[in-house]
């Protein structure tokens, strides 16, 4: 691993941090992040993934990839999206994903950092558009623990899979940076 690797689990470590579990195999996956209730849970996933030698990437909305600030989102594995237009999102992904060698792509499936009870499904079609495995990540403020969980297998069925997955969010217990706006019911 470079410099800037171990740079990044260097501040994760002295802001108090723990790192768990490992990078997936895959070259290609999605990565859950939840719960999402703050820009520094971006900070500290980041660091994370930065850490342990990957290069995840998620979904910006375009209209903040003007210069200076789109060459350090794009940088930091910004891809933008048109969030008016849900179909254009999923297209977007696929393209990018069908261009690069590694794609480990970082959604927040509450789709906001406000509270909601309905998390999104588009994780959902990604994946299964694209045949790649989901994985459950946190970033638990409780705890300062931050990573990847398991492996999460999809069924046919979206909104049955979401539920299911919030049930195992709901099961690890998790702290967000903003509790009020993490609902677990």
């Amino acid at each position: 691993m470079g410099i800037w690797n171990r740079t990044c689990g260097l501040i994760l470590r002295l802001a108090g941090w723990k790192v768990i579990g490992t990078m997936p195999p895959e070259k290609k996956c999605i990565l859950l992040g939840v719960p999402h209730t703050s820009f520094l849970d971006f900070v500290v996933s980041y660091l994370y993934y930065k850490s342990i030698g990957g290069n995840a990437l998620c979904m910006v909305k375009k209209e903040l990839f003007f210069p200076p600030l789109g060459w350090l989102i794009r940088a930091m594995g910004g891809i933008p999206v048109d969030r008016k237009s849900p179909s254009s999102i999923v297209r977007s992904v696929l393209h990018n994903m069908h261009d690069r060698e590694t794609f480990h792509l970082a959604i927040a499936p509450e789709g906001t950092r406000k509270p909601v009870r309905k998390w999104k499904t588009g994780y959902h079609l990604i994946a299964r558009e694209a045949g790649i495995p989901v994985y459950l990540a946190c970033f638990d403020w409780k705890r300062k623990q931050v990573g990847v969980v398991t492996k999460f297998e999809l069924t046919d069925d979206a909104k049955a899979d979401t539920a299911r997955m919030q049930q195992a969010y709901r099961e690890m217990d998790l702290g967000a940076r903003y509790p009020e706006n993490y609902i677990t019911e």
